[in-house]
């Protein structure tokens, strides 16, 4: 196993972010609930701990705790924000209200002559959000930065290796709030930096190849998204053909993807793939309805249906393998310490006689890894660019990009829409740039002129937007010659369309989706 750093979680909005900066910087990292045990915390053998942000108030009768003896393991420490309060609350410092509360950029003055400030300027901007700050440090500890707000906006005890700082050295709007992290992680804790894709590769082939023995047989429900893309390929790398893919066509998927899903595993990973023509069964479950959240239960309802009735065809087959990444994993967890794993967390979607047939468990290769280590995952074992960087794509896929009732002919226009919009974009050079892009079949009509004629026919909306987390979106401004491009093309080559509008809507308050 490589080296690890464990990232107490406090319930920051930060962690996960805390979690891929240390990662990006070649160290494996875990996040585990604050109230882990010091047990718990020597059985995994850390090189060093870090203590994230958090919404509470350390001088709360009620504000998450810490056992001091986590202070007494030897091991190095940077408490961030909340960690930071904590830290000089445990050890006998002070915490007060602050008289200015700090939010935004501030700038911050460093004594760099420390091993966790080395190589910074004396002076640099680092993104503060507290209402409380250290007043008194703990004894030992000494200010190693300040503002002109906050004498404290760090500490240390280099004797033991306790660093904390009052402000997000994760975010992006601390200027050098990743070389302050690396120093941590390589002068303070002596990390190798031996977390590579490589490296990752051949743990997560090894695994697999324990966990199923030589005679195991895998099923994976494969969508063509990402997670089970890069899921399967390593698998079929660690177990070749006893891994038995299933992959669902409800009609509603873009245009090419099934064909790329065949190519790809039949041909560059093989397995033994089964691809369930569902078409007919999808439409007709959802022919007439034109209500947004009675397609996505039906959809769903009776893809577990299909995935159902292939599953128990497969007698010899005992594992279940699943595209869970880690993300699912933190999420699932309780900030109060109950720790809940969703480790089966599809199984649950299966009938009783199917869901049983799974005795040998859960084969999860990707649950220790964010969505950007998928991806480049997926690079490394040679999966296709438009597969590993496909972007976000409903279960329901297409159904839900069509407003009101769905039917062969709907689809087909919104299909043959959709993949102009994405050849425009990629020949643009924009579609790494823009995070998601489609196109949405309306449900009204306009009238047009084409040719001579009068028309009236759909309007077709573009979707294409902009954003970090999918949390909060932007609209994103694609060039007007674009645009111009995309919807003389859309108009031309698509039937029943005579007019594009464009969606400039943030999220809040729409939604990426339409429906």
């Amino acid at each position: 196993m490589p080296q690890c750093i464990l990232i107490l979680d406090f319930g920051a909005q930060y962690t996960q972010l805390i979690a891929r900066r240390v990662r990006e910087a070649h160290v494996f990292c875990e996040v585990v609930p604050f109230c882990v045990s010091v047990e718990e915390i020597q059985r995994r053998k850390p090189v060093g701990l870090i203590l994230s942000g958090g919404p509470a108030s350390v001088t709360d009768s009620d504000a998450p705790r810490v056992d001091p003896m986590l202070y007494e393991l030897g091991l190095p420490v940077l408490g961030i924000c909340y960690g930071m309060q904590l830290t000089a609350h445990t050890l006998g410092g002070v915490v007060e209200r602050a008289k200015d509360r700090e939010y935004g950029r501030v700038k911050v003055s460093f004594d760099t002559s420390v091993p966790l400030c080395t190589g910074m300027k004396p002076q640099s901007i680092m993104w503060m959000s507290h209402t409380y700050h250290v007043t008194q440090a703990p004894e030992g500890f000494s200010s190693i930065a300040s503002s002109d707000n906050c004498a404290f906006c760090a500490m240390a005890n280099p004797d033991k290796k306790i660093y904390a700082v009052q402000f997000h050295p994760e975010v992006t709007h601390s200027e050098e709030g990743s070389l302050l992290l690396q120093n941590f992680l390589y002068r303070i804790c002596g990390c190798a930096g031996d977390w590579t894709m490589d490296a990752v590769i051949e743990l997560a082939v090894s695994s697999i190849r324990s966990q199923v023995g030589e005679n195991g047989r895998v099923m994976l429900g494969l969508s063509g998204g990402v997670d089970s893309s890069v899921a399967a390929a390593l698998i079929s790398r660690a177990i070749g053909s006893r891994l038995t893919c299933v992959y669902v066509d409800h009609g509603f998927m873009r245009k090419g993807e099934t064909d790329s899903v065949r190519e790809v595993f039949t041909k560059q990973f093989p397995v033994n793939l089964i691809v369930c023509d569902a078409k007919k069964r999808f439409l007709d479950q959802i022919r007439g309805v034109s209500d947004p959240e009675t397609k996505r239960k039906r959809i769903g309802a009776e893809f577990v249906s299909c995935f159902a009735d292939e599953a128990r065809k497969l007698h010899s087959v005992t594992f279940l393998a699943q595209g869970t990444i880690y993300p699912d994993v933190i999420e699932s967890g309780c900030v109060k310490g109950s720790a809940v794993i969703k480790s089966h967390h599809n199984v649950g979607g299966l009938p009783d006689d199917v869901s049983q047939r799974f005795t040998g468990g859960v084969i999860e290769p990707l649950r220790m890894l964010f969505k950007d280590e998928v991806r480049r995952v997926g690079e490394a074992l040679g999966l296709p660019h438009d597969m590993v960087w496909r972007q976000p794509f409903p279960g329901p896929g297409l159904a839900i990009r069509i407003m009101g009732e769905v039917t062969e002919e709907k689809l087909f226009t919104v299909r043959e829409s959709d993949a102009i919009l994405r050849e425009e974009i990629a020949a643009s050079g924009l579609d790494r740039e823009v995070n998601q892009f489609f196109t949405v079949l309306t449900n009204t009509r306009t009238v047009g002129v084409m040719g001579d004629e009068r028309t009236h026919e759909f309007v077709l909306a573009i979707r294409a937007v902009t954003t970090d987390d999918f949390m909060t979106v932007d609209w994103a401004r694609l060039p007007y010659d674009l645009l111009s491009r995309i919807s003389a093309r859309i108009v031309n080559e698509v039937p029943h369309v005579n007019r594009i509008v464009y969606d400039v809507t943030t999220k809040p308050p729409a939604t990426v989706e339409w429906e």
